[in-house]
Formats: structure tokens, C-alpha cells, sequence
């Protein structure tokens, strides 16, 4: 717990300190469009697991609360230096779904206190983890009272959260901003079918999306051709004209941004 607690304060710090030291840090990661990439569903298939994790580059892990090798994948993750985040459970609009949901799971009919217990029990099964996506939620995402004590609580202990947008009603957004809760969200799913053709067209698509827009976040999973497919990309990322950065550097960069709108709100 307070190894925990002192890599929150190290995250934040780092958030300060590029007000404060770096004002132009914007400006660079912003130089060529960036891209950043999240592996969900770690911790249930060692090997699997072990070979994303082995992706070159500063590639995310989204791991399973209580899932068997949850605390060594977050450590080894943790040790190569790579972003841990809780791939955190919440109830999905059809039914049947949510036999996939697995443990620690936040559903509708928790009251706050259980929703609460839930998530600190979550959060402490990934030790090195400094940011929240969901797995699953299209029925929880839209709703506000929920998604207010979910942010409140991230806000209390310093934690990032990154949308999975599994439904296009999600009202994460909205109350995270109002938390001030730093909120990224997907732009791309890179193997929604495990065929090596299909997550190749993906990961050109995120391609696209990042030179639009300047940067994008993609999600995929630790199947076999996804790594695939992403070893053989990432190491030729200059062919693409981008460049492949830490969720954490796009989470400074959105404070700093938020940080910049409200001061000119301010006055």
C-alpha cells in the first residue's frame, strides 16, 4: 500500500512538474502524430500474457482484478516499465454478457458502499496500477450516479481513467471533466476478430485516426496474431510517421490542457 501510495505521488509530481519545468512538452509530443496502445485482459493466460508484455515500446497493460497472475503481470509490466492500469468490470447492456464479466465487478444494484468496497478491493489486487479502463460497462457507462462515485473515487486517489467507449452513450466524459479526473478514451478495437488481415487494416486505421486528429489510442488483446501483428508494426513505426507514446505522457498533456482552459476561463 505505501509503495502504492508513493507511485501515485511520483505520477502527480510528474503531472506539476511539467507545468512548472516544461511548458513546451506539448509542443513536442505533438510534433509528429502519436499513437498509444492498450492490451486488455491481462492476467488470465501466462504465456500469452508474457509475450504482449514483451511488445517493444511503451505499450499499456489493462489487467483483470483477481485474475490468477494478476500481481505478477502487473510487476513484471511494472518492471520493464511499461503502464499498469485495472481492467476494471462493470455490467454490460445484454444479459448474457455478463457471464465474461469475472470478479470485482460493478454492477447497478451495488449501493455506494459496495460499489466503494469493490473497487478499493480491485485496485489493490493490481499494486502497480495508475489508471482505470473498463472492460465491458455498455449498460453501466450510462449512468450518471454510478459513473459519479467511480469518478470521485478516482479523483480522491490520483487515478487516470481511459474510456473503452463500449457504448456510445457513455457519460464518463462528461463527469470526469467535472471530477477533474484525467479522461482519454479509444479511438480503435485492433482484433474485435482474430484474423491477422483484419488487425493489419486496424492498425492502419489507427494510423489514419492519429494523423487526423494528432493522436489515437487503440485497444487490442493478448491473442497470438494480435502480437503478431503489432511486433512486426511497431518496429517500423517511421515508415507510418508516428510515434508510439505512454498513456502518461497523454495524460500530462490533457492536465496541462485542462490546466490551460481553465485558467483562461479564470480570467
Amino acid at each position: 500500500m505505501i509503495k502504492h501510495k508513493l507511485r501515485q505521488i511520483c505520477f502527480i509530481a510528474g503531472c506539476l512538474s511539467f507545468f512548472v519545468i516544461s511548458p513546451s512538452y506539448a509542443e513536442d509530443i505533438n510534433s509528429s502524430p502519436t499513437i498509444s496502445i492498450i492490451i486488455d485482459d491481462i492476467g488470465y493466460r501466462i504465456h500469452e500474457d508474457t509475450s504482449a508484455i514483451a511488445l517493444p515500446g511503451p505499450v499499456a497493460y489493462a489487467i483483470m482484478p483477481h485474475s490468477p497472475h494478476a500481481v505478477t503481470m502487473s510487476r513484471l509490466a511494472s518492471q520493464q516499465g511499461k503502464i499498469v492500469l485495472l481492467h476494471l468490470p462493470m455490467e454490460a447492456e445484454h444479459k448474457e454478457q455478463n457471464q465474461f464479466l469475472g470478479p470485482g465487478a460493478l454492477t447497478l444494484n451495488m449501493n455506494r458502499e459496495q460499489f466503494n468496497h469493490t473497487l478499493n478491493m480491485n485496485l489493490r489486487s493490481i499494486p502497480d496500477a495508475i489508471g482505470v479502463n473498463n472492460h465491458m460497462g455498455s449498460l453501466l457507462t450510462r449512468y450518471p450516479g454510478h459513473m459519479e462515485w467511480l469518478m470521485e473515487s478516482l479523483s480522491s486517489k490520483r487515478i487516470f481513467y481511459i474510456d473503452s467507449v463500449t457504448s456510445e452513450q457513455s457519460v464518463t466524459r462528461q463527469i470526469a471533466m467535472e471530477k477533474k479526473v484525467p479522461y482519454l478514451r479509444r479511438d480503435v478495437f485492433l482484433d474485435n476478430y482474430r484474423n491477422k488481415h483484419y488487425i493489419q487494416q486496424q492498425f492502419d486505421e489507427l494510423i489514419k485516426v492519429a494523423k487526423r486528429k494528432g493522436r489515437a489510442i487503440a485497444i487490442g488483446h493478448p491473442h497470438t496474431e494480435t502480437i503478431e501483428v503489432l511486433t512486426k508494426n511497431l518496429q517500423q513505426l517511421e515508415k507510418y510517421g508516428v510515434q508510439l507514446v505512454s498513456l502518461k505522457e497523454l495524460v500530462i498533456e490533457q492536465n496541462r490542457n485542462m490546466y490551460t482552459r481553465q485558467t483562461l476561463l479564470s480570467h
